[in-house]
């Protein structure tokens, strides 16, 4: 099994659960043997209905909300194994769409993107990471993508969210250092999981090659897979759904 390594009882947090990649995330979580509960955190969408999961409002964009989920699961029962950020912008319904060209760089829609890519997970990471065990395999993970990637990047384009996914990735770099401090044994990544079908991919599906278009459900059992061969070695990295390091 994909989490065999954390051991049994886990309890896990998912962020962004009310996503496509987080609601599946959430549900193959429930149905692992491993997963005692699930704290599913969403902004406002509805999560997936089990016994093992209690739903939590988080809003990456108020930290009160954030802060208010981690006093939550601190005070029923606390400790962590798995922390998981499901979630993140590329565009919306009206005025937000990747960039082209440096002419349409837009300084507010440079700083939502970050909020929420960026300046969001940093701050649930600044309230979960001191609930993750201390004694044993801990892993706090967040989507990132391979266009965050500075030295893969030749295209050009898409600045806003390229360059708050790189953040991400230096934030997740930065706190892997003061985590292995806490505990030798935990684990700080970010994680790829490919073209997925959903909301954030929709407008630029066109140009997917066949085969690589995956389910939600394919990239959230593949992440699993990932995350649960993690070792403390590979902590500050990024790694793609088929277990391969991104570089910096």
């Amino acid at each position: 099994m994909p989490l065999d390594s954390f051991g049994a009882g886990m309890s896990v947090v998912v962020v962004g659960a009310s996503g496509g990649i987080g609601r599946a995330l959430t549900s193959i979580l429930s149905a692992s043997p491993a997963v005692a509960r699930i704290t599913a955190c969403s902004r406002s969408g509805p999560v997936p209905e089990h016994p093992k999961v209690r739903h939590q409002r988080l809003d990456l964009e108020d930290e009160a909300t954030i802060a208010g989920a981690a006093e939550a699961v601190q005070a029923d029962g606390g400790v962590l194994d798995l922390v998981l950020v499901a979630s993140g912008i590329l565009h919306d319904d009206e005025e937000l769409r990747p960039e082209k060209t440096w002419r349409a760089v837009d300084g507010a829609a440079l700083e939502r993107v970050y909020r929420i890519n960026a300046v969001g997970p940093a701050l649930v990471a600044k309230h979960f990471l001191p609930l993750l065990a201390r004694d044993r395999k801990s892993v706090f993970a967040a989507l990132s993508a391979r266009v965050g990637s500075i030295s893969d990047n030749q295209l050009g384009g898409w600045h806003a969210y390229r360059a708050s996914k790189a953040a991400l990735n230096m934030l997740l770099r930065t706190f892997a250092i003061e985590l292995a401090r806490r505990n030798p044994r935990a684990v700080c990544v970010g994680l790829h999981p490919g073209t997925v079908d959903t909301g954030l991919s929709a407008p630029f599906q066109t140009n997917v090659p066949e085969g690589k278009l995956f389910t939600p459900d394919f990239a959230a059992a593949r992440l699993l897979e990932v995350v649960g061969r993690l070792k403390p070695d590979d902590s500050g990295k990024v790694f793609a759904w088929d277990g391969q390091m991104i570089p910096p």
